[in-house]
């Protein structure tokens, strides 16, 4: 990976050669056109403008003074998250942030973006697999009757045991998962009856747009949301697939930009919103752009991490637990360097050499935050998966390719299956795949447990994982190379953390 690719990364990037069938990659957004038109019209005096986040101590708003400054570097404030101290600014000024840095009360501020506001044009990386009729047909077939037609093909439920649970209960309609992602299509068969449409928003340009719909991917635009909303609470209902909580709430924050960028402003809101509107659980299959990596030592790209630290964390003291996906360029999280060659994504990137203890994907290695691992349906590390010991905290599966993981019959894919937008269902893979099966399981617990803080919620994650040893030697596609390595324990290593997700744990005890 040389090139700049919009937001292809929680779902997959399978090595050259595997079978695939997705976009496995978040792809873009900025929905609806009353956000593009909002976004368009605060740039069009000035095309050139970037947007900025100015982070000052959190209060009742930012002080006279701090604003005189922003208006006297050239910044007109879009909005302004006061609990957490946070301003989202534009401005065409190059020099706005360097200046800006300089006033008393600001503690960081930088530009979360290289290229002008106006959206850039979709440029999808591949689609999912739609299933055919004859596919649809042959698992309805295979669907006993207390399965969903195309449950058959989810080996991914029985693999956390999923299916046992739902037995025990189906979730609680008072817990909401908010999916922090591309949009959700509510009018889908398998997410309409669980869609909290309170708790959704578009949140692309920094400010919450709450035009109903607004929420949605438009067309041409990504599913991934739409999918993730799927694993995570499609309906148990006669229709299509199950989600792992198939009785709990889901709701849409739409934050990828039409071109598939996730900007800071857009998950600083996203984040806010969950906090201030009932979410128990987020899902965030993603990482902030333009930075793969965002290192500290950087005035800019500090300024980012200070503001989606906040908003996370103001998140889990409302009471959220933020689940996201871990990445899956198998890379190792905990190794002295790592080369990303990727970044800034929406400009020029070079190669460079980070050390991932102070430069961080961003929500993923955040304080707090649950960071998922992907396995496959043979129940190892997906060949794409990001690991690390002591960065990932827990394992689920999110498919791999089925030449290297062939799930039993009748399933007959190694992916993960889930809705798509229009009232289709098909296949994806990856960590972000992976982490609404996480997000599930927590809104398992959540409903088992409705006082549990966040942090408890949390513990009882970690503590009813199945532990899993590592693969040693792991070596995914038999050519007699090693293709990662594991350490630490069977009760909490480098590829799965505490464990695989128990779903059937997280609603008995």
């Amino acid at each position: 990976m040389t090139a700049p690719h919009p937001r292809t990364r929680r779902a997959v990037a399978i090595p050259v050669g595997m079978v695939m069938a997705t976009a496995f990659a978040f792809l873009p957004n900025i929905h609806a056109v009353a956000a593009d038109a909002e976004a368009g019209a605060a740039v069009t005096a000035d095309a050139t403008s970037l947007s900025y986040v100015v982070n000052v101590f959190p209060g009742h708003g930012p002080s006279r003074y701090v604003q005189k400054a922003i208006a006297k570097a050239g910044g007109t404030v879009v909005t302004s998250y006061d609990r957490i101290g946070v301003i989202v600014v534009h401005s065409a000024n190059p020099d706005f942030a360097e200046v800006i840095r300089k006033v008393p009360g600001v503690q960081s501020a930088g530009n979360t973006r290289n290229a002008p506001l106006p959206a850039q044009s979709t440029t999808d990386v591949g689609t999912p697999k739609v299933l055919s009729a004859e596919e649809v047909a042959s698992a309805t077939a295979d669907a006993t009757a207390s399965q969903d037609p195309l449950e058959p093909l989810q080996w991914d439920l029985p693999a956390i045991k999923a299916d046992k649970a739902h037995e025990k209960t189906l979730g609680s309609s008072r817990v909401t998962v908010a999916v922090i992602d591309t949009g959700v299509d509510d009018t889908h068969p398998d997410i309409a009856p669980n869609f909290d449409r309170g708790a959704s928003v578009n949140c692309v340009t920094g400010k919450p747009d709450t035009t109903d719909g607004a929420w949605r991917p438009t067309t041409g635009e990504s599913p991934h949301g739409t999918h993730v909303a799927g694993e995570i609470a499609a309906a148990k209902n006669g229709v299509g697939v199950t989600g792992v909580a198939p009785g709990v709430k889901v709701s849409g924050i739409k934050v990828s930009t039409t071109a598939g960028y996730f900007y800071t402003e857009a998950v600083v809101c996203g984040f806010v919103w969950a906090a201030e509107h009932g979410v128990d659980v987020t899902n965030n299959s993603y990482y902030t752009d333009p930075w793969y990596f965002n290192c500290k030592n950087d005035p800019d790209q500090k300024a980012l991490v200070d503001a989606i630290t906040r908003a996370s964390l103001y998140a889990e003291r409302k009471g959220v637990v933020n689940v996201a996906a871990a990445g899956n360029e198998n890379y190792d999280l905990a190794a002295d360097e790592i080369t990303d060659p990727v970044s800034p994504n929406d400009a020029t990137p070079s190669d460079r050499v980070i050390d991932p203890s102070e430069c961080y994907d961003i929500p993923t290695q955040l304080p707090g935050v649950v960071t998922v691992a992907s396995t496959g349906a043979k129940g190892i590390k997906s060949s794409f998966s990001n690991h690390g010991l002591g960065v990932v905290d827990i394992a689920a599966p999110g498919g791999d390719s089925t030449r290297y993981q062939t799930p039993a019959p009748p399933a007959t894919s190694g992916l993960i299956l889930g809705p798509l937008p229009g009232g289709t269902w098909g296949y994806m893979a990856g960590t972000s795949m992976a982490s609404p099966h996480v997000a599930g399981v927590a809104a398992l617990i959540k409903s088992t447990h409705p006082h549990a803080p966040a942090g408890l919620v949390k513990a009882l994650l970690y503590a009813e994982a199945d532990a899993t040893a590592c693969t040693d030697p792991y070596d995914i596609n038999g050519d007699g190379k090693v293709d990662a390595v594991c350490e630490g324990p069977k009760n909490y290593n480098g590829f799965y953390g505490h464990g695989i997700a128990d779903a059937l744990d997280a609603v008995t005890k």
